[in-house]
């Protein structure tokens, strides 16, 4: 459910997955209105405050889409809102989220990585999201996810792309000493794919690849679990039958064409490199969830096209 949505419907199930500007109840439903101009944005800032915090709170007080529903059925959307009024400030919580100030730093360092997840931070400059915010941010390319880390730890960085595991990681103290790490955005999931070199286009089978070396972005890396899950699936042991290398994305391309490496699970632009450039094909695409990637791995054809 998006975070505009709206949970005072009641007629609204929460798993559902809404249209984009969060007035219907489906993408279908919110085609159909375009048309007749009924799916415009708020045009009140602080109508939109007021109903992002409202939301919060309406989720947070009925996880349960049942209990949520029945209780809107019962009292209706207006009622609903008054009654927790009577609990939570919602107006005063709104002035607040709406009364930002003045950013506490306006000059920023942000590290990325360039694949296709990057995009909303470096397309937010020449976008104009970050002027409009009062920052003025750098957006600086780095080489891998290893370089990320540290300058990030040493501050070099003030805010960073990285992989979902590596503020956990961070946090926990894996590697180095623990420092708490905020995540305010997620940028994507799933996208990413496993690469094969063109010289294994007839070893289809994951027990045929005992003895291969692949490459991974990193070890704390969404990448390097959904790996080791899909080999040990096949009854390979990820620590002995296989080698498994951190190499930075922008590196596998070419650790493939070199034959230093036999395939690698990588994000989807670097997985469309290759393949484009005639060194490896597509054996399968991976989503963050095994079982998705399973149904997709039963729906691939037995060659590469």
């Amino acid at each position: 459910m998006s975070t505009f949505d709206d949970p005072f419907d009641a007629e609204r199930g929460l798993p559902r997955s809404p249209c984009a500007c969060g007035q219907h109840r489906s993408a279908a439903e919110h085609e159909q209105a375009a048309p007749a101009l009924r799916c415009e944005p708020v045009q009140s800032d602080d109508k939109r405050y007021e109903a992002v915090v409202a939301s919060a709170v309406m989720r947070a007080v009925f996880p349960k889409d049942a209990a949520r529903r029945a209780f809107l059925k019962s009292v209706g959307a207006s009622t609903a809102l008054a009654a927790l009024s009577q609990f939570f400030p919602i107006k005063a919580a709104t002035e607040a989220f709406a009364d930002a100030g003045a950013p506490e730093k306006k000059d920023l360092k942000v590290g990325f990585i360039p694949i296709t997840c990057a995009t909303p931070i470096i397309m937010a400059a020449p976008l104009g999201f970050y002027a409009k915010h009062g920052l003025n941010v750098e957006v600086v390319k780095t080489a891998g996810w290893a370089v990320i880390r540290d300058k990030t730890i040493n501050k070099e960085y003030d805010a960073s792309h990285m992989l979902a595991p590596m503020p956990i990681a961070i946090s926990l103290g894996l590697g180095a000493q623990p420092i708490p790490f905020a995540v305010p955005a997620i940028e994507n999931i799933n996208g990413q794919g496993i690469v094969l070199a063109i010289k294994h286009k007839d070893r289809r089978e994951p027990k045929d690849w005992k003895g291969m070396k692949f490459a991974i972005p990193f070890d704390y890396s969404m990448h390097n679990y959904l790996l080791r899950y899909y080999l040990a699936e096949h009854g390979l042991d990820p620590d002995t039958d296989v080698q498994l290398r951190s190499v930075p994305p922008p590196e596998m391309v070419a650790n493939l064409r070199a034959d230093n490496i036999d395939g690698f699970l990588a994000p989807d632009n670097i997985c469309q490199r290759a393949i484009y450039d005639g060194v490896g094909f597509l054996h399968i695409p991976v989503a963050a969830s095994p079982r998705a990637a399973n149904s997709s791995r039963r729906r691939r054809t037995a060659s590469p096209r």
